[in-house]
């Protein structure tokens, strides 16, 4: 969760901080993505879509203090995987797949933001990758609550589950 996300966090981030550490408790691996183009994406011709859609102004520079994790996440995050990703798909053009496989994850249980574009377009692509899938409700934010339900409700129709923070500390050991 980055400081370019910050108003859109502040509901899901005490329950990401949540998840984190029961994570870390219960010794599983953890993931963090971080969004952000380069100066070759943020200029003409614009070769990323997403750049091209909001703009070089409306995107996220890499470097920038934008692109800085919110110190509540980096605090935490130390010893967790950081996959750089500049897509609302972190599985596009990274290495999260190889990693989680590595790692032998069976499970991908998905927070962050936004709940509508990155989190829903990874949690979909875990599923399609053959990962059982978790969106967390609580522990996901985005612009308005109308685009946090549709993309709850768009992953939950079709792809995976979804569940409050509470639910997943109750099922995960």
């Amino acid at each position: 969760m980055q400081s370019f996300f910050s108003s859109m966090t502040t509901k899901a981030l005490p329950n990401v901080l949540k998840l984190v550490s029961h994570f870390h408790s219960q010794a599983l691996p953890v993931f963090f993505t971080q969004h952000g183009h380069t100066k070759e994406e943020l200029s003409p011709p614009y070769p990323n879509p997403l750049v091209r859609k909001w703009g070089p102004d409306g995107s996220i520079a890499i470097g920038s203090a934008e692109w800085k994790l919110q110190p509540e996440i980096e605090e935490v995050c130390k010893a967790d995987e950081l996959v750089p990703k500049n897509t609302y798909d972190a599985f596009i053009n990274t290495q999260l797949e190889a990693k989680l496989k590595d790692a032998w994850v069976c499970r991908v249980v998905v927070c962050g933001t936004m709940t509508d574009c990155c989190c829903d377009t990874t949690a979909r692509s875990a599923f399609n990758r053959g990962f059982e899938t978790w969106l967390v409700d609580d522990a996901c934010g985005t612009a308005n609550e109308k685009q946090h339900k549709a993309g709850l409700r768009g992953f939950g129709f079709a792809f995976g589950e979804i569940m409050m923070t509470k639910d997943v500390l109750q099922k995960l050991p």
